[in-house]
């Protein structure tokens, strides 16, 4: 990370997009946004986030080398720890992934139908657990 340049990782695409997302937020866009850095662009999405006193906190990625980096209203920040506690975004619940989702600001139909997916899919699975203990 030291030995890129800040000139480097103002032109990378990533960074652009980051920087993006923190202006919408400063304009009141996004109340909460979320995006994933590769770790080599965590000190410097950090360093940015906190001179420009926005609240955040970072979530590692299950096997790959990327960074969950959160951040927004102090409010939303907090909501969103009480349920996520520590836990990989692909081990929430429905309900938990709507949460998120409808924080995060997301079309609320395209949510309604994902939570609906994920409930159906939820279900079918814990019937074929279940049929599975009833065949032993």
């Amino acid at each position: 990370m030291e030995s890129l340049s800040l000139h480097h990782l103002a032109q990378d695409a990533d960074i652009k997009v980051f920087s993006h997302l923190i202006y919408e937020f400063e304009k009141g866009v996004r109340h909460l946004v979320l995006y994933t850095l590769a770790e080599e662009y965590v000190s410097f999405a950090t360093r940015k986030l906190t001179s420009r006193g926005i609240d955040y906190f970072l979530q590692p990625v299950p096997e790959r080398t990327s960074i969950n980096i959160f951040f927004g209203k102090e409010e939303c920040l907090r909501t969103l720890k009480k349920f996520l506690k520590e836990r990989p975004l692909n081990n929430l619940s429905p309900e938990e992934d709507f949460i998120l989702g409808a924080l995060l600001g997301y079309d609320l139909c395209r949510q309604c139908e994902r939570y609906c997916q994920r409930v159906e899919l939820s279900v079918q699975n814990l019937e074929k657990r279940q049929a599975i203990v009833v065949d032993l």
